[in-house]
């Protein structure tokens, strides 16, 4: 029998009618997974306060790395209850900064909460603990309607349909296709870091994310440009993201497509501008994805170079 960690942070999958509208619960705590438990011994930390996934802080994911890190070496794998709405990012800081140890680390939720007609908790759920029940799951995996997706490059696609996750790079995970091991670049998550994602967008959104790089105190930024990472030759933008990167060589800009299924690549003269303004292009590598390698860029003073090396590991670029 297996013994499994669980790591219950809130979400709609726990969630019980208020007054106010659905709210976090412990519920779940005593039935959610009782199908299971001929198989596996499972050991439960609850969250105090849970959460809806929508107010996550990066001091949330501190205090959670240093909790799997300790159960980690006791237990056989990890599950990880989350809410739907920022679930992908969370899977991408874990996937980054947490050694599994060789184990399995599922993270799961559900759009409807458990035990209301017509949830997706409880196919969820299986879905999850079958990966944790397999010898060749290694890595970090999002388990969402009967499917697994590696972390890195996992999205949130649906707020309606019980497949509300993707991975348009990657597809589905395949014990063909194992996470690269990590690199020798520090991974110390640093909770105060300050990362912003700009997103482009015609007319003023290009005068904003300029503001917000020469104003703002950021450690690292994501721009969001459009198709294969390109951008109005702005002068205003382009100075911005010279200014930003150039004061200090561990303040990085990562360039990267607002295309769901979109690559950030040197195709287009239209963003040559960007790229010699300092800007590194991101190859496939998605917001949640982007925003979790900029944190912990910035909070080990990784340079170009390095991040660089990462989207390489990562098979981004």
């Amino acid at each position: 029998m297996k013994n499994i960690f669980v790591l219950y942070t809130g979400g709609s999958i726990g969630m019980t009618q208020s007054p106010d509208g659905l709210k976090p619960d412990t519920a779940i705590v005593h039935t959610a997974l009782q199908p299971y438990q001929q198989q596996i011994h499972f050991h439960w930390h609850i969250c105090n306060p849970l959460i809806d996934s929508s107010a996550v802080s990066p001091q949330h994911w501190a205090e959670w790395l240093t909790i799997l890190e300790n159960a980690l070496p006791d237990y056989d794998g990890v599950l990880v209850l989350h809410g739907t709405d920022t679930l992908a990012y969370t899977a991408n800081v874990l996937a980054l900064s947490l050694d599994t140890q060789g184990k399995p680390v599922v993270l799961t939720g559900a759009q409807i909460p458990f035990g209301t007609d017509g949830s997706d908790a409880p196919c969820n759920l299986q879905t999850a603990v079958s990966a944790l029940l397999r010898d060749d799951v290694h890595e970090v995996l999002l388990a969402f309607n009967g499917k697994l997706f590696p972390a890195v490059g996992s999205s949130k696609t649906s707020t309606v349909r019980s497949d509300g996750f993707a991975n348009p790079h990657f597809g589905e995970w395949s014990p063909e296709r194992p996470a690269p091991a990590f690199n020798r670049l520090p991974r110390r998550l640093d909770s105060g870091q300050r990362v912003a994602a700009l997103l482009l967008t015609p007319g003023i959104g290009i005068k904003a994310a300029a503001h917000t790089l020469r104003t703002f105190p950021l450690n690292g930024a994501v721009l969001m440009s459009y198709g294969h990472g390109n951008s109005p030759a702005d002068i205003d933008l382009l100075d911005a993201i010279h200014q930003f990167t150039s004061q200090n060589p561990s303040r990085l800009v990562l360039n990267i497509s607002q295309v769901p299924e979109g690559q950030a690549a040197a195709v287009y003269a239209q963003g040559s501008r960007l790229r010699a303004s300092g800007a590194i292009n991101g190859g496939y590598c998605n917001v949640e994805t982007a925003t979790a390698l900029l944190r912990l860029a910035s909070g080990n003073g990784w340079l170009a170079a390095d991040l660089q090396e990462e989207l390489q590991r990562l098979k981004l670029i």
